[in-house]
């Protein structure tokens, strides 16, 4: 008796697959068969040619297949349509940049602002290869930005801006946590989370460093643990955030975080550059997420080659995922500059190879947000979150090692279609979604409007006449 066909919706026959399975399977050859939004066949062409049957037929055979690459932080408003704009000048500091420049160019934001500026966020996030993002907690208007995402067909969870502390003391701390922990418990309940039948939901995403009470924080993970969502914030990119807690609390932020309740698996932080010993063993008993961001931290001068401990977060089996911070949307390049760096400062050439790259970007990432069960390999089962990535360029020649050139060498060019929950979101290079060329205008003309309204000067490095 013969076994009946396996129905599927589209099958993509012929290329290279790399399927981040248990065994590191790569596939010459391959296929990939996909009904609805879920991977229902790999393998190689030949056989599944004879297993599957499918509605339709992509030839890949001039392409390197991959799951979805995750971006683990990333400002999705704020940054995409005013990113050309320097913020400050080479005198200030890093703090007065960020309440004089950063934050109001955030705060001038309308909510048509931030729509335009999520859907331009996500567009480039699918560019470079990525399916999925976590954001990093500074939307103020969470509905535009939600209806706004939708239309991409981007995999995100994302956060209303949250600060739960009284700066003031004439202000009344608990009424400013209480009113903090109501926007968190608000955001969770309007858009729940239901996993893998969720592409976008709402995660009580913390700003971080100093701007959340304890009661706050408890309050994130208490929701987190109760709904299986992770809390996000950035933490110690430099000395600023160990200062600031071990003048309060006579101890530095992961201690305080640690002693308070609040570190553990569905707390994920971003940067860590300034972490101590006792920090990081803290980090890797309590089996907390980290994200690197290279780029920020290397703009930024956080000093990581110097005292970042991310190779030995790997070594140590931390949870660390790769983030662009909005600087770069290119994710795969930010496992790169992260080898180079750290090759370069232990002058250790074999440090943190292609294949780690790779698993930063996909199976660490979907271990850290809790979702092993269905992103981060090819396997069936899992969602059809997959990339085809284009060989048919100079860059890549033949291809004799389709994981390090991918990792080391592939230009970001090379993502030519990308498909999120079965659907193709990307083609050739091109949303299949959204009218592009109307949200590259729109979001032009936004990011003019956004600087005018803040009045903040325009200071280019040379004249412009």
């Amino acid at each position: 008796m013969s076994t009946p066909p396996i129905q599927a919706d589209l099958l993509v026959s012929g290329a290279t697959l790399i399927t981040m399975d248990a065994e590191r399977r790569v596939i010459e050859d391959g296929a990939l068969a996909i009904a609805g939004d879920r991977i229902v066949a790999v393998g190689k062409r030949e056989a599944l040619m004879q297993q599957v049957s499918a509605r339709e037929t992509v030839d890949g055979r001039r392409f390197v297949l991959t799951p979805g690459f995750v971006d683990g932080h990333i400002h999705i408003t704020g940054d995409p349509i005013t990113r050309g704009f320097a913020r400050g000048a080479p005198e200030d500091s890093w703090s007065d940049k960020l309440q004089r420049w950063v934050i109001p160019i955030f705060r001038a934001q309308t909510a048509e602002d931030e729509r335009i500026a999520a859907q331009l966020a996500a567009l480039s996030t699918i560019r470079y290869g990525a399916t999925t993002f976590v954001e990093a907690g500074t939307v103020i208007q969470l509905d535009a930005v939600m209806d706004g995402l939708a239309e991409t067909g981007i995999r995100g969870r994302v956060g209303q801006w949250v600060e739960g502390r009284a700066y003031s003391p004439a202000d009344d701390q608990a009424a400013v946590s209480a009113a903090a922990i109501g926007l968190l418990e608000d955001e969770v309940e309007r858009y729940p989370d239901h996993g893998a039948d969720s592409r976008l939901a709402a995660w009580p995403l913390l700003v971080g460093h100093s701007t959340n009470s304890d009661d706050v924080w408890r309050a994130a993970k208490a929701l987190a643990d109760q709904h299986g969502l992770r809390v996000s914030a950035h933490m110690s990119p430099r000395s600023g955030d160990p200062e600031w807690f071990l003048a309060k609390y006579k101890r530095r932020p992961l201690e305080h975080l640690a002693d308070i309740g609040v570190l553990g698996e569905s707390v994920m932080l971003t940067h860590l550059a300034d972490i101590d010993e006792s920090e990081f063993e803290l980090l890797v008993e309590s089996g907390a997420g980290a994200i690197l961001c290279p780029h920020a931290a290397l703009q930024g001068g956080f000093g990581i080659a110097h005292i970042g401990r991310f190779p030995e977060m790997l070594e140590r089996g931390v949870n660390l995922m790769l983030g662009t911070d909005g600087l770069a949307a290119d994710i795969l390049a930010s496992g790169r500059l992260m080898a180079s760096l750290f090759r370069d400062a232990r002058r250790d050439q074999d440090l943190i190879p292609a294949t780690t790259i790779l698993e930063m970007a996909t199976l660490n990432a979907a271990r850290a947000l809790g979702w092993s069960s269905f992103i981060g390999s090819l396997e069936v089962g899992k969602k059809a979150d997959f990339v085809l990535h284009d060989t048919d360029l100079p860059e890549w020649g033949q291809v004799f090692d389709a994981v390090g050139q991918l990792a080391l060498s592939a230009p970001s060019s090379g993502v030519h279609s990308v498909w999120i929950d079965g659907v193709r979101v990307l083609e050739a290079g091109r949303a299949t979604l959204i009218d592009e060329p109307k949200l590259l205008a729109d979001a032009r003309q936004a990011g003019r409007a956004v600087i005018a309204r803040t009045q903040l000067p325009n200071r280019t490095p040379w004249p412009v006449t």
